[in-house]
């Protein structure tokens, strides 16, 4: 199972009000900045589920924004979160489709990221929504990879495949998540307002992946008759884990049974070498080092005629 965090678009949760923020120098600015405000209060109005807004509509209302500003993105922002949600949707039923679209979102994102908002960067705003800085889209970006990485895990769980690559991949995960956190900790200033859940997310789900990858180096070093050295990698692992334990609920739920897991290995594990190897136990420096694997890629996201216009004309 995956941890699961479905409100990405409420990482920042004040009204925004763009002319307020923006200096306008005309009045055809001036409207166009009291437009984005009211498109985004609609938005905000969705999120807050007072109002319901579907992957569609949010295309469409993407389709008709007229300025530059109004390209603050904020509709796309949307869109990109929409396909993550529906990725999560359809996971238990379409395996590749949802990882499919996990890569759409981050395809989005990374959009965003590296040509939206990068061009505001040098406009003068007393506060900017989180969701409208390129490091907030980067860090969703990355999000989704891992999250299409998980959905690729599982289907060659599936299939079977080694335990060795299937610790690779789950670090793998980790090393992405590790990515994400960088960008939030190193930009403090800008993420003063950002959800303490979300951060709760993003180190629950590098932690559990973690985890997941000790296990199944565990059983790759066991195979290889090193069961010393397998009981050592779930020692460490289970000690590593309990810290790590989320507050949320259901993500502590996932957790706990993965701890539960592998405690029964480690049993298991320990008993065989008790009676039959005798081998010592490695611990610290000694054991092995995880390796990742970082397989997902996004899919790149093709900006619609209106957009590339737009852009030539600004």
């Amino acid at each position: 199972m995956m941890l699961h965090y479905l409100q990405p678009a409420k990482l920042q949760s004040k009204k925004i009000v763009f002319e307020d923020v923006f200096s306008a120098r005309d009045p055809a600015t001036l409207e166009h900045l009291k437009e984005l405000s009211s498109r985004r209060r609609v938005i905000e109005e969705s999120i807050n589920q007072s109002s319901f807004i579907t992957e569609a509509i949010a295309r469409e209302m993407s389709g008709g924004l007229t300025s530059h500003c109004l390209r603050l993105g904020m509709t796309l922002y949307l869109y990109a979160a929409l396909l993550r949600e529906r990725a999560i949707e359809i996971l238990p039923a379409d395996l590749v489709q949802s990882a499919t679209l996990f890569r759409e979102a981050s395809g989005v994102f990374q959009h965003l990221a590296n040509e939206v908002f990068p061009s505001l960067q040098s406009a003068q705003s007393v506060e900017r929504p989180l969701e409208a800085t390129p490091s907030m889209c980067t860090v969703m970006s990355i999000i989704c990879l891992a999250e299409a990485q998980a959905v690729t895990i599982r289907k060659a769980e599936e299939k079977g495949t080694t335990v060795g690559l299937l610790a690779k991949l789950h670090y793998g995960i980790t090393e992405l998540l590790g990515e994400a956190t960088a960008i939030v900790y190193s930009n403090t200033k800008e993420y003063k307002d950002i959800s303490s859940s979300f951060l709760e997310f993003i180190s629950s789900c590098k932690a559990l992946h973690e985890l997941r990858s000790r296990k199944y180096l565990a059983e790759s070093v066991k195979i290889g008759e090193q069961v010393g050295v397998a009981v050592g990698v779930l020692r460490d692992a289970l000690i590593n884990g309990k810290r790590e334990l989320p507050g949320e609920e259901s993500w502590r739920s996932i957790f706990g049974k993965e701890i539960d897991a592998a405690a029964d290995m480690l049993r298991k594990f320990e008993n065989e070498n008790e009676f039959v190897w005798h081998e010592k136990i490695p611990s610290g420096d000694e054991l092995p080092r995880l390796q990742g694997n970082k397989i997902a890629n996004a899919l790149p996201y093709h900006p619609k005629r209106w957009e590339r216009e737009l852009n030539f004309k600004i």
